[in-house]
């Protein structure tokens, strides 16, 4: 096994140390991980843009301690951006700014699997740019599909009766994560009120399907509609990032028709599958093209949807 080779991408040399080193359990190594995110970068960038990352590190593999990191160490090479976010207590912590494909494929080599992104961008961080529905299923051992279809009945809400165009993808786990765009003016106690308004009303249309409860022992059996994530400092699962989870898999954006066939699984796009739907999208067949075409005004919706709860 090489010890370190210098890479190139984009002008920029990168030093890889451990190029060989296996991350997961299906033989991915380091070097994998940086020429897949080197690949995806022309996709993923653009909807990061901006965005305070928190690197999930995991220097010895999946099988290791992940190391949640959200400064950036001084080390790092002066071209990465940074973005300074104050701390609610005092101080700041100085956040990576992936604006470019070395930025990624450095942090590849540190070992950052998954890369999450706030859910604003660093020059109006309480300002929220979208809103992220997460459905997560009773249980791990649960299955899949009442997650997928219950994402279709969010769309329908979303789309049909509040006029609004959503977004999916599979969080790489065990759920799907309906994305909305925003245009930026609301701050995130508006944000979060409004996706806790829909989240309220489906579990009402639909109590033995959905639940808003954030406790386990309340759930019973129901789709947890998550929307704790819209708030300041807190992130998503970067579009295209790999997990740290066995089999490498990919939180994929996905049409809405992929999410009507009853085989989809929450893992069914890895770090080896991706880059030939990342070759589609290249092609003109992107799943979520125009996403920062369609923001909406968080006031304009919640007084639509205070009119359906009526």
């Amino acid at each position: 096994m090489r010890e370190a080779e210098n890479i190139q991408v984009s002008g920029r040399e990168i030093k890889l140390t451990n190029p060989g080193k296996v991350l997961f359990d299906n033989g991915i190594t380091k070097r994998d991980l940086l020429e897949y995110y080197v690949t995806a970068a022309p996709v993923m960038l653009p909807l990061m843009q901006d965005r305070p990352v928190v690197m999930m590190r995991y220097p010895d593999g999946i099988g290791g301690q992940r190391i949640v990191q959200k400064n950036t160490p001084e080390y790092f090479p002066e071209w990465i951006s940074r973005a300074k976010v104050p701390k609610r207590d005092g101080g700041v912590v100085s956040h990576v700014i992936c604006e470019d494909a070395p930025t990624l494929g450095y942090l590849a080599s540190q070992a950052c699997i998954e890369p999450h992104i706030f859910l604003s961008r660093s020059g109006s961080l309480d300002c929220a740019q979208e809103v992220v529905f997460d459905l997560d299923p009773p249980g791990a051992d649960t299955s899949f599909d009442p997650v997928r279809r219950g994402a279709l009945v969010l769309r329908d809400l979303l789309e049909s009766e509040l006029g609004m165009t959503t977004f999916v993808k599979t969080t790489g786990g065990h759920g799907l994560h309906v994305h909305l765009p925003l245009d930026g003016k609301a701050g995130f106690d508006s944000a979060r009120e409004f996706a806790r308004g829909v989240g309220d009303l489906l579990a009402a249309r639909h109590d033995d399907t959905f639940t808003t409860s954030q406790r386990i022992s309340g759930r019973a059996g129901r789709i947890y509609v998550d929307v704790m994530r819209n708030a300041f400092a807190q992130t998503v699962a970067a579009p295209y990032g790999v997990r740290g989870r066995p089999g490498a898999p990919v939180a994929t954006p996905l049409a809405w028709t992929e999410v009507t066939d009853a085989s989809l699984t929450p893992g069914r796009f890895g770090l080896r599958d991706v880059p030939g739907r990342l070759a589609e999208i290249s092609a003109g067949k992107d799943p979520w093209a125009g996403f920062w075409r369609r923001r909406y005004g968080v006031a304009a919706a919640q007084r639509k949807l205070a009119s359906l709860g009526s």
